[in-house]
């Protein structure tokens, strides 16, 4: 009988036998078979039908070769090393708790015993919503005015008003004014009388300030042509 018929007939009769689960993860919510639970009962089988396990470690692979009592014939299951953190622990204990893992995985692995997918069995993590953040709120002046006079911009903006509605209530001022100019010089009139204004502008969005005074250029230059 060769090595792979000896050890599908030890995996059938441990299939046969009645496990206990004795391990128990309390945070997720399963049992698992530890080795006590299932290592009895293979050396017991092992030893009716003539096999032995060795397992063997390397800095970098953990190994269980499984031989013949009595022949040449082997099989060896290996897994990459990773060892297990325990930041309260000594090295000496993580190391054993790496060993014991590892030990257990590869007999779990060669003796084809299965357990519960617990990772599949969890409720999926439904993917984090991307959330726009909501504008940062910015206090704004409720009341500010040019100076008096013609072309005087008074503006009366709400307690609540954004700063995007209170810079908008001084565009729309200022281009509505810039409507009614009759030459250059009033242009210029409604930018010094303002200036208050559309300094706070630039304080608060300079952007907003360099868009808003495109208005500005482009009817100073449409008198300029006249």
């Amino acid at each position: 009988m060769s090595v792979y018929k000896k050890l599908q007939e030890a995996r059938a009769l441990l299939h046969k036998t009645p496990l206990n689960k004795s391990g128990k993860n309390k945070f997720a919510g399963f049992n698992y078979f530890e080795l006590g639970d299932f290592i009895p009962q293979v050396t017991e089988i092992f030893n009716k039908i003539g096999l032995c396990g060795v397992v063997s470690f390397t800095s970098d692979t953990a190994y269980l070769t499984v031989h013949e009592t009595e022949g040449d014939g082997l099989i060896t299951f290996t897994s990459p090393l990773v060892y297990a953190e325990n930041a309260k622990g000594q090295a000496i204990q993580s190391l054993g708790s790496t060993h014991t893992y590892f030990r257990r995985y590869l007999w779990l692995l060669c003796m084809d015993v299965l357990e519960n997918d617990h990772i599949d069995a969890q409720e999926p993590k439904e993917p984090p919503k991307n959330i726009e953040p909501k504008p940062e709120f910015t206090k704004m002046p409720e009341k500010i005015e040019g100076k008096k006079g013609e072309f005087q911009i008074v503006i009366n903006a709400k307690p609540d008003c954004t700063q995007e509605e209170w810079l908008a209530l001084v565009r729309d001022s200022s281009h509505m004014l810039l409507d009614l100019c009759s030459s250059d010089a009033d242009v210029m009139t409604i930018f010094k009388k303002n200036k208050v204004l559309f300094d706070t502008v630039k304080a608060k969005d300079p952007e907003f300030f360099k868009e808003m005074m495109g208005k500005f250029t482009e009817t100073k230059n449409k008198f300029a042509k006249e």
